[in-house]
């Protein structure tokens, strides 16, 4: 772990801690494979627009992806057939029914959402099969660039659910009965049994919501999975469908787009900022994962990651990465600058929030790498910190210090100061120059 972004990373690892003792809520036992879950299992997962990846607990331990998969699986179809398509077979308003509720339109027999079972039935069975591309095919290559690596399924799972899924296949069937199921109702609920199974981990779905909140390229790999417009798509029926009856009062308190699962996994995405996952089996009545419901409530609350927030404008941020021997002009003389070469440099701009502040860590610990000196952070054009961003910011450059750097500031306004902090109480200075010049004299002593 860098000693900058270290912050981020405590941030998760303090919300482990204090939920990983919380033993309510039921594993998924009508799955009989999914009741062998380790009840204690529990992890948490975060990665940024620029790939920066944070962890904690089980957040590398395999389990299968269930109903997570579906907003990914709708992102292929609206990708395939475009959303007017897509939208004649299945609805896109809030059913406020569980999961495996029969919330089809009287007039139509349409599921009221894709989130719900009948609507992932429909959906799944809206990608095209054919001999060169068959339909699961297509669905774990989807949800395969969506992680980031090459995806498999579980197969005891998949036998597990195949044995268990009546409720489902009565679902196709009824379905199919209204009329709108454009394939068998087998074929289209064994297609649905095996995308639920395929197996992932809480890294995985952090790079599959961070994926959607990228406007639908893989922060990791680069590659684009989605369009654009896909991506919000998607995330605007995750906002109010994706949590099922509790879908509203989720938006409401923690306010971020997200998805559950049976087998405890929960993903949340910020658009533009984060895609953020959870794993825990244990489930609330809703079939969401307690821990994890729990943890990502808690950090959205602490950060201040609320959708209805004004984040600070993505790619603004950071402004410089290096040292102050490379800077340009100034009043040093060559000697004096290549005395410099030791010193890293990283520039800030604009007003940091959360999100702001990661990019800023990560900028230090680059700036700093391979080094054993100095790291001054310059915030002469930042125009305002936020109290979590100011929070983050000290904590790094603690763990600098504590590290065995020396570290400075420019910060003529004092805005890294907390509210009634005397002016000495923090290294800052008035210009960069003034704190290169602090570090390298120091250097010197």
């Amino acid at each position: 772990m860098s000693p900058a972004t270290g912050a981020v990373t405590d941030a998760l690892r303090e919300l482990h801690s204090r939920y990983a003792g919380v033993g309510e809520g039921e594993l998924a036992d009508y799955i009989p494979e999914l009741a062998l879950a380790d009840p204690g299992a529990f992890g948490l997962a975060l990665i940024s627009m620029d790939g920066h990846r944070y962890s904690t607990g089980d957040a590398g331990a395999p389990f299968t992806i269930q109903s997570v998969s579906k907003p990914f699986v709708y992102a292929l179809a609206l990708s395939l057939l475009g959303l007017d398509e897509v939208s004649r077979w299945v609805n896109a308003e809030p059913s406020g029914e569980a999961f495996n509720a029969i919330s089809l339109e009287r007039s139509t027999g349409r599921p009221a959402n894709a989130m719900v079972n009948a609507g992932a039935i429909v959906t799944t069975a809206l990608i095209p099969d054919t001999p060169v591309a068959p339909r699961f095919g297509r669905i774990l290559d989807c949800l395969s660039r969506f992680a980031g690596r090459r995806l498999d399924v579980d197969e005891e799972v998949y036998a597990s659910e195949a044995a268990t899924g009546d409720r489902n296949r009565a679902l196709a069937y009824l379905i199919r009965s209204t009329g709108p199921l454009p394939v068998d109702p087998v074929a289209a609920v064994e297609t649905y049994f095996r995308q639920c199974s395929v197996r992932v981990t809480a890294l995985d779905l952090a790079a599959m919501a961070a994926t959607l909140a990228h406007g639908g390229v893989n922060p990791l790999t680069g590659d684009r999975v989605v369009a654009e417009p896909v991506a919000a798509q998607v995330l605007a029926v995750m906002a109010t469908c994706g949590m099922y009856d509790a879908s509203g009062d989720w938006l409401l308190r923690v306010g971020l787009p997200a998805k559950s699962g049976v087998s405890g996994g929960l993903i949340a995405a910020g658009p533009a900022r984060f895609g953020l996952a959870a794993y825990s089996p244990l489930l609330d009545r809703t079939g969401t994962s307690v821990r994890g419901h729990l943890a990502i409530g808690m950090l959205s609350e602490r950060l201040g990651l609320h959708l209805m927030y004004n984040p600070a404008l993505a790619g603004s941020t950071v402004t410089l990465v290096t040292t102050a021997g490379d800077l340009p002009g100034g009043p040093e003389t060559g000697g004096e600058r290549a005395g410099h070469s030791g010193v890293a440099v990283a520039a800030a701009q604009g007003a940091l929030d959360f999100t702001a502040a990661e990019r800023v860590l990560y900028a230090l610990d680059e700036a700093g790498k391979g080094r054993t000196g100095a790291v001054v952070l310059d915030l002469v054009r930042v125009t305002d910190i936020d109290t979590v961003a100011r929070a983050m910011l000290r904590s790094g450059l603690a763990r600098l210090a504590a590290d065995g750097r020396r570290t400075a500031v420019a910060d003529p306004d004092g805005r890294l100061r907390e509210p009634g902090e005397e002016a000495g109480a923090t290294r800052s200075f008035a210009s960069r120059e003034e704190a290169v010049a602090r570090c390298t004299a120091t250097a010197s002593e």
